[in-house]
C-alpha cells in the first residue's frame, strides 16, 4: 500500500495541482496542433492567433481529460495502492473528488473560451467539434459506457488526436482539410495512441483486477507489446508514402531522425512489464513531440525554400 502520508506533508496546494494536471502528458497534446499548424503553413494557410487558440483548447481539453480520469477511475476503484503508474491525486486524499471535478470543469470552460474566438473564424464546425471533444475527455472514464473500459480507449485516442486535433487545427486556419492534412493526421493519432497502448500494457494485472477491460486486457500483453511496435512502424512508413506520392515534400522525412528514440522504445517495451515501463511511456510522449516537431519542421524549411 502506498504510504501518501508523507507526500501530502510535503507538497504545497500549488504542486499538488501541478501533479493532478499530469504535465508529461502536454507535449503530447501539443503535436497535433504543432503538425496541423506546419502543414496549413506549407498550404499558404497559416493563421497564428488560430493556431494559438487551437494550442490552448487542445491543452486544456488534455489536463481536463486527466483529472477527468483521475476522480472517475476513483470512483469506479480503478485505481488503488497498487497502482504502478504516477500518484492520482483524489485517490491519494490529496485532493477531494469535488475539487478535481471543478478543476476539470474549470479547464473545460477555459477550452470553451478559446473555441469562441475559432467560432468567430470559421463558424458552428468548431462548437461541434469542441463539445464532442469535452464529452470524449469525460466519456473515456466516466459516464454510463466509459470508453477505456471497454477496450475502445485506443480508437478514441487515435480519432481526436488524430483526424479531430490535427485536421480541426488545419481546418481553423484554413476552413478547409487538405489532402496532405488528411494524410498527417495518421502518424500523430498513432503515436499518441501508443502513449495509451504502453500505460495499459503497465496496468494489464491491475485494470483486470479492477474489472476495467482495456484493449490490452482483452488481447494480452503479447499483442499489445505488438500492438505498440505497429503504431510506431506503421507512423514512419506514412510519412514515407506520403513523400513518395508527393503529398508532402522530401522535407518531410526529417521526422525519420526520431527513429533512434523509436527503436529505443520498442526494445523498452519488449522487455519490461510494470513499473519499469514508466519510462517507456514518458518516453513515448517526448517521440510523439520530437516525431512531431521535425516533420514540421521539414514542412516549414520546404515552404521556405521553394
Amino acid at each position: 500500500m502506498q504510504n501518501t502520508q508523507p507526500v501530502v506533508a510535503k507538497m504545497s496546494p500549488r504542486q499538488i495541482w501541478w501533479l493532478a494536471i499530469r504535465p508529461k502528458t502536454l507535449p503530447a497534446a501539443a503535436a497535433p496542433v504543432v503538425v496541423g499548424s506546419a502543414v496549413a503553413y506549407l498550404d499558404g494557410s497559416f493563421q497564428w492567433l488560430s493556431a494559438l487558440a487551437a494550442l490552448v483548447g487542445a491543452l486544456c481539453l488534455q489536463i481536463g481529460a486527466n483529472l477527468a480520469n483521475d476522480v472517475f477511475d476513483f470512483y469506479r476503484g480503478a485505481d488503488s495502492g497498487e497502482r504502478l503508474g504516477p500518484l492520482r491525486v483524489t485517490q491519494a486524499g490529496l485532493l477531494s473528488p469535488g475539487a478535481v471535478l471543478a478543476g476539470m470543469w474549470v479547464v473545460f470552460g477555459i477550452a470553451a473560451l478559446a473555441g469562441v474566438y475559432l467560432f468567430w473564424q470559421v463558424g458552428w464546425a468548431v462548437i461541434w467539434i469542441g463539445i464532442a471533444s469535452i464529452l470524449a475527455a469525460i466519456a473515456y472514464t466516466g459516464g454510463p459506457f466509459p470508453l477505456g473500459y471497454y477496450g475502445l480507449g485506443d480508437l478514441a485516442v487515435f480519432f481526436f488526436f488524430g483526424p479531430v486535433a490535427t485536421c480541426g487545427t488545419y481546418f481553423v486556419q484554413s476552413g478547409h482539410v487538405s489532402r496532405s492534412a488528411i494524410w498527417s493526421c495518421i502518424p500523430v493519432g498513432l503515436l499518441i495512441t501508443a502513449i495509451l497502448v504502453v500505460n495499459n500494457l503497465r496496468d494489464i494485472d491491475t485494470d483486470s483486477a479492477s474489472g476495467k477491460r482495456t484493449l490490452a486486457v482483452r488481447i494480452g500483453a503479447l499483442w499489445t507489446r505488438r500492438e505498440y511496435i505497429a503504431c510506431l512502424a506503421i507512423s514512419y512508413l506514412v510519412v514515407l508514402g506520403m513523400v513518395l506520392a508527393r503529398i508532402v515534400p522530401a522535407w518531410g522525412m526529417l521526422a525519420w531522425f526520431s527513429i533512434p528514440l523509436a527503436l529505443k522504445l520498442i526494445r523498452l517495451v519488449k522487455r519490461e512489464s510494470g513499473r519499469p515501463l514508466n519510462q517507456a511511456l514518458a518516453g513515448t510522449g517526448q517521440l510523439a513531440l520530437f516525431f512531431g516537431v521535425l516533420y514540421s519542421a521539414g514542412l516549414v524549411i520546404a515552404t521556405l525554400i521553394r
